[in-house]
């Protein structure tokens, strides 16, 4: 069926969850490549942009080459840097929306809290809460695609007494206004987050901050450079030249996932050099302690962060670092394990976020929700990072094992939402009713990743890739972004359940395509040979 005759009529309903980037991303796919109306995106903030719309702390920014963080379908020529701040990516997905029409689509200030698969009507009822009144609505839709994301709930430390302090406390992910003048900060944690406030926030002296730390990490060299006025132009002007730029991206992202995460040889001079650059910009007092301890082996078992001006910061009086591990939160600030009492007037958690939690109720064919699916699992599961067994036309962005640690989550969600679309356009024709993945692919690619995992540097120490309780990697993939593309390139109709009329023939015709294009490669080979 042709886009035009996709585009004529309603079709099946589909309903998005979340206007980050992989719900905007999946709109957006879906209209250029059907002309596809019949979707409404539940958000349940007042704006579009999610991670970017979310996390507003000084500083905040990509760590990701800004033309490679891009949509590959809207480069923009005018980004102000290689690795601009949120405000600036914010504003291209706000500009994005409207450009491709999106807004008219989305229902701000209104969460989906809960979703029932219906077998007889092969639909799924939702239930959707009006954020401001508690208001609660129900609406059907054929097609459920959760675009929520991995890092969107944040985590709140296990720390007694947190409750009681009476100053101002708050998770960083959920920046708070209040003015820090004259205030003693203690902040906790030391990942990305607070590594890239800590320098703006200490920058007045009348400001003493005093960060707890856990572990320590691998730090780079800062990598943000400003485009000329020159770039710009060639940008706006000489579009092949951006697609050089991302193209470049994209093939040192994958260079680097060789050089740090899967090969043991180049990943111990890295470190020797690291090593050298956190000594050589820090404060002596805090050598013993700011160089991982994990092995040199292990760099990339935990993110790696960039370095935004931290290790200086370090240097200034008003900046104290504290290795002390935290007995409990008083009133008036923290003890710590030492029986030190040190008081504070703010507290910010830079403490990550719940990865390993599925935060809606999504109830399958089998009665089973997500959660309880990956309870049974060890953590997070999914076939290919994007559908679940049990879970009819359910689409997951940005799911299990799709990050990697060293390129573009743009990329990765662009290569689901081409896969995705090539799955639920038999739906959108009408040609069948559901698609499920069957238990045995899921389980038998989870066997193929974390057999690769189990070799691969993620397992070398405690982070955020691997599942609370079970020690299960379930955030990384473990390979090169161009072995996802390649994965998911299209879909092995065989893995899935196809209920309706042309199940039977969709399989058999592509299972056709499969043996021809096969067959075409060996006369090839044979007579190159």
């Amino acid at each position: 069926m042709s886009r035009q005759s996709l585009s004529e009529g309603l079709g099946p309903r589909i309903v998005i969850i979340g206007t980050g980037v992989g719900g905007l991303s999946f709109a957006i796919g879906l209209k250029r490549r059907f002309g596809y109306d019949n979707f409404t995106i539940f958000e349940k903030a007042e704006a579009v942009g999610g991670t970017w719309r979310d996390n507003i702390y000084p500083g905040c920014s990509s760590d990701i080459p800004v033309q490679f963080y891009s949509l590959s379908t809207d480069p923009n020529p005018d980004w102000s840097s290689t690795h601009p701040f949120h405000d600036e990516i914010q504003a291209y997905w706000e500009q994005l929306s409207e450009k491709h029409s999106i807004t008219p689509h989305i229902v701000f200030g209104r969460k989906v809290v809960k979703a029932v698969w219906d077998p007889m009507s092969y639909l799924y009822h939702i239930t959707t809460e009006d954020v401001a009144s508690g208001q609660q609505s129900t609406t059907s839709a054929e097609i459920v695609i959760s675009a929520i994301g991995f890092l969107e709930v944040p985590r709140l430390p296990d720390i007694p007494g947190i409750s009681d302090f009476r100053g101002t406390l708050f998770h960083s992910a959920r920046w708070s206004n209040t003015s820090l003048d004259g205030k003693r900060v203690a902040v906790i944690g030391n990942g990305a987050s607070a590594t890239q406030f800590l320098p703006i926030i200490s920058k007045k002296p009348n400001i003493q901050v005093m960060q707890f730390c856990r572990t320590p990490n691998w730090l780079f060299p800062p990598i943000r450079m400003y485009h000329s006025r020159l770039h710009k132009l060639a940008c706006r002007y000489l579009p092949l030249y951006m697609r050089i730029i991302r193209f470049l991206s994209y093939s040192v992202s994958d260079i680097s996932y060789f050089l740090v995460f899967s090969n043991s040889v180049t990943r111990r001079p890295m470190a020797k050099f690291l090593r050298s650059y956190i000594l050589k910009n820090s404060p002596k007092k805090y050598h013993e302690n700011l160089v991982p301890n994990y092995g040199k082996s292990q760099l990339g078992c935990k993110r790696a962060i960039f370095d935004s001006d931290y290790l200086p910061a370090l240097h200034q009086s008003n900046v104290e670092l504290n290795w002390s591990k935290i007995d409990s939160i008083a009133e008036d600030g923290i003890i710590t394990r030492q029986g030190e009492h040190l008081r504070f007037d703010t507290i910010i958690l830079a403490t990550g976020f719940s990865a390993d939690k599925y935060p809606l109720i999504i109830y399958g064919k089998n009665g089973q929700t997500i959660q309880e699916y990956f309870n049974s699992q060890g953590g997070p599961t999914a076939y290919l990072g994007t559908t679940v067994p049990g879970f009819p036309n359910f689409y997951v962005i940005g799911g299990p094992n799709t990050a990697t640690g060293h390129t573009s989550v743009i990329f990765t969600e662009e290569v689901q939402v081409n896969y995705i679309i090539q799955l639920i356009k038999p739906i959108l024709e009408g040609r069948i009713s559901s698609i499920d993945v069957t238990a045995r692919a899921t389980d038998r690619y989870n066997a193929k990743i974390q057999a690769r995992l189990a070799r691969s540097v993620f397992m070398g120490c405690t982070s955020w890739y691997r599942a609370e309780g079970s020690g299960k990697v379930t955030s990384m993939f473990p390979g090169a972004s161009a072995l996802f593309w390649w994965w998911l390139r299209r879909p092995i109709w065989e893995d899935y359940d196809l209920v309706g009329g042309d199940g039977r023939a969709i399989k058999r015709s592509r299972s056709m395509g499969t043996l021809t294009l096969g067959l075409a490669l060996a006369v090839a080979i044979l007579l190159v040979v």
